[in-house]
């Protein structure tokens, strides 16, 4: 499953996302992941889940951000959900047509694996590609 939280900067989609991890360590036996472009969830995110600062590793494009995601799997088959705030930020690429092919390997890859994907995505709702919008709830 794919879940996308999208919306213009300050409209509540990191709190949101906060919740939802905090929520999901308290009721899963699978590991929770949550990759984040620097450390501003440091102290919101339950010490339950794996919090990732993903700007020291280098990532620039939405493949190597899949083969980042990979690795991370490889490493821990237990994980269940993998939260990634701001995705357009640490996938270092806004191209929203290159998001929705991103999103699309999530859903193949967490079906595969058993994953749940939730991803926030700071633009305007109407500014996603329709290969995006598929997966807003």
């Amino acid at each position: 499953m794919v879940r996308v939280l999208i919306g213009s900067k300050g409209s509540g989609k990191t709190k949101q996302m906060i919740d939802m991890v905090n929520g999901t360590v308290e009721r899963t036996d699978g590991a929770v992941v949550c990759l984040e472009h620097g450390k501003s969830l440091t102290f919101d995110v339950a010490y339950g889940a794996r919090l990732i600062d993903t700007s020291p590793y280098d990532i620039r494009s939405y493949q190597v951000l899949r083969g980042f995601i990979t690795g991370l799997y490889a490493g821990n088959y237990d994980i269940g959900d993998i939260f990634i705030d701001s995705l357009l930020k640490v996938a270092g690429n806004s191209d929203m047509e290159e998001c929705g092919k991103f999103l699309s390997w999530c859903e193949r890859f967490g079906e595969t694996y058993g994953i749940s994907f939730t991803v926030s995505i700071s633009a305007p709702a109407e500014s996603a590609a329709e290969s995006v919008r598929k997966y807003i709830s």
